[in-house]
């Protein structure tokens, strides 16, 4: 493998062909143990080797959009050993990440971003008169985010010497008119035309009337590239418009990159790929292999059977809703398969809408329909949600519309890290006027307060729940706001969501010490159900708030803050969150012990609470 870490500027193309071989073979061998991103990261291996054949990415910048094709930039950036530990506690991050190495340029997690980051970029060199290149790797996916045209129509008119690669691999962005259109897309991208080009702008630059010359045959070229080639839009933009070329051609690749860096202006180099190419399960699959756990590299069939999750009973519980009321819709924004939705886009395809990457557009189209008298669910993962705050304030907030947001990875998710955690949503969903925010704790809460929110709130609500299956706890206290679920007179310990089974085992780990505590479940946030809990701090008179959130505007400091009110002296506080900042990947169980929310660590500052010391 020594092969993956060599400097790639010197391969012939032959041995570029081999040095594609052999990461794909890494890359289906790694993933296969450790899980992640895997169809998108083979597509784009050929891609990646003539980037790095071409550029220096250690001085050149190199943005990704999403990173889900970081895998091989990762191996040939001194990172092939690390490759076991990917996405681990302690171990590489599944994304881009400039801690990890200064070949990784900008942390990329979330859609649409890169050509907004490489214009920033090309700025910021040319403010500072230095001397690299700047390249955006972009999907078609990542291109339907209305943030990619915003930094493409400031790129194309920055005139900043900048690569935008689109990387299609599935969505046509505009279609080509049959075979005189692919004749014509062929002869542009041969070399002799590349260099005839080059030269003609030269001479016609010299030449008394050469400009006048150069104008009249650009116009006539331009009208008949309009006609058959799907390449306007971008060059309409300001862009030189390259392709669309075989992305599996990695010495055609490395050819147009060259080229297209002697360009000095903006240039959209077109890639058409294959996700999951190389791996016969991923292509027939692109889907399931887009983000898959380990899994069987003989026929790609997952190490341990899927579990039930929280995802699939809301798209269960939805389908059920929507058989009794026509009125019922579904929005996703481009994860109809992660937030469960198949199955509902199945039976009721008239009554599904994937917006593609759009999430603010989601929160508007919805208020639009509720304005209606629709009754729209947007399924959206928490750290998604966060680019639409301003148009629930705006579109659903400021007339008190009834949109329901169903609010999937809702705290710690796990192997996806700092990017993918929804430890944020209970903060700002909480200064949203009119909202309000309920949280289930199993699968069974989760069907009654989905039902709860579609037929019985009015304005906006938001149904927030983990990633994964449920814990120990199965019952359903809904609706009620709060409830108690353990009596006990030395400490009330207080959580909602996912942190009831941490909190219950902390209970029974203060048994031990002959402390009772009792545990407070707060199945509505916003607005937040006080009064159980003020009874409860009246009877013991400590409290221990446990939240997988964030501390700012935390539920935590809510109730305290609501103690504070009421008058209740307290003789011990403390609130256990994901603390400042931002928290690493691994398993949630590894997070929870990592920001002291697992039982024995909650049990720890109980016992300090209640004057025991460190237990």
């Amino acid at each position: 493998m020594d092969t993956l870490t060599n400097d790639l500027s010197g391969l012939n193309d032959s041995e570029a062909a081999q040095v594609c071989a052999l990461l794909r073979a890494r890359l289906i061998d790694t993933v296969s143990r450790t899980g992640g991103h895997l169809a998108s990261s083979l597509g784009a291996v050929e891609l990646i080797v003539a980037i790095h054949r071409v550029f220096d990415t250690g001085r050149d910048r190199l943005g990704f959009d999403v990173g889900h094709q970081c895998y091989a930039h990762k191996i040939l950036t001194g990172r092939n050993d690390a490759m076991e530990t990917l996405r681990t506690f302690g171990g590489i991050a599944g994304f881009p990440k400039p801690a990890e190495s200064v070949c990784d340029a900008f942390v990329a997690g979330h859609a649409s971003n890169s050509v907004s980051v490489a214009v920033g970029m090309a700025r910021a060199r040319t403010l500072q008169k230095q001397d690299y290149h700047v390249l955006a790797l972009i999907g078609d996916g990542a291109l339907s985010g209305g943030l990619a045209y915003e930094g493409l129509s400031d790129a194309g008119d920055s005139g900043e010497p900048l690569i935008v690669i689109l990387n299609d691999n599935g969505m046509s962005i505009t279609k080509s008119v049959g075979g005189v259109a692919d004749h014509l897309a062929r002869q542009r991208l041969k070399p002799q035309y590349l260099q005839f080009k080059k030269g003609y702008r030269k001479v016609m630059s010299v030449l008394p009337l050469g400009g006048h010359i150069y104008n009249v045959t650009h116009k006539i070229k331009t009208a008949v590239k309009e006609t058959l080639l799907p390449c306007s839009l971008f060059e309409d933009m300001g862009f030189t418009y390259l392709g669309p070329v075989d992305g599996h051609d990695v010495k055609g690749l490395t050819r147009l990159l060259g080229y297209a860096k002697e360009l000095k202006s903006p240039v959209l180099l077109h890639v058409r790929t294959v996700k999951g190419k190389g791996y016969p399960p991923a292509e027939r699959n692109p889907d399931r292999f887009h983000g898959v756990g380990r899994f069987c590299v003989g026929n790609g069939e997952p190490v341990q059977p899927p579990k039930p999750n929280f995802s699939a009973v809301f798209g269960q519980t939805m389908c059920a809703l929507a058989q009794q009321d026509e009125r019922l819709v579904a929005i996703t924004a481009a994860m109809q398969g992660g937030t469960g939705l198949d199955e509902f886009a199945r039976r009721f395809p008239q009554r599904f809408f994937d917006v593609s990457i759009a999430e603010g557009h989601a929160v508007t189209m919805a208020a639009g329909m509720a304005k209606q008298g629709i009754r729209p669910v947007f399924a959206v993962y928490s750290s998604f949600l966060q680019r639409a705050y301003d148009m629930l304030i705006h579109d659903v907030a400021l007339q008190q519309l009834h949109v329901v947001l169903a609010v999937d990875r809702a705290g710690l998710v796990g192997e996806d890290g700092e990017t993918h955690h929804g430890v944020f949503d209970p903060a700002f969903l909480d200064t949203v006027p009119g909202m309000t925010v309920l949280c289930p704790s199993s699968f069974a809460e989760l069907r009654s307060m989905l039902s709860y929110a579609v037929y019985q709130v009015n304005g906006p609500v938001a149904v927030r729940y983990p990633r994964g299956g449920e814990g120990t706890y199965t019952a359903d206290s809904a609706p009620a706001p709060a409830c108690i679920l353990r009596r006990g007179s030395d400490i009330t310990l207080a959580g909602y969501g996912s942190m009831i089974d941490p909190l219950l085992d902390c209970a029974r780990r203060l048994e031990r010490y002959g402390v009772q505590a009792e545990v407070v479940k707060l199945n509505c946030i916003t607005p937040i159900a006080s009064d159980i809990l003020l009874e409860s701090l009246r009877r013991t008179g400590r409290l221990l708030a446990a939240e997988d959130s964030a501390p700012s505007n935390s539920v935590g400091n809510r109730l305290a803050a609501a103690a504070a009110r009421a008058g209740i002296p307290l003789k011990g506080l403390a609130l256990a969150d994901t603390g400042p900042g931002f928290v690493t990947h691994g398993t949630v169980q590894q997070l929870r012990h990592y920001c002291g929310l697992d039982g024995e660590s909650l049990c720890r500052k109980a016992l300090e609470v209640c004057g025991h010391g460190n237990g």
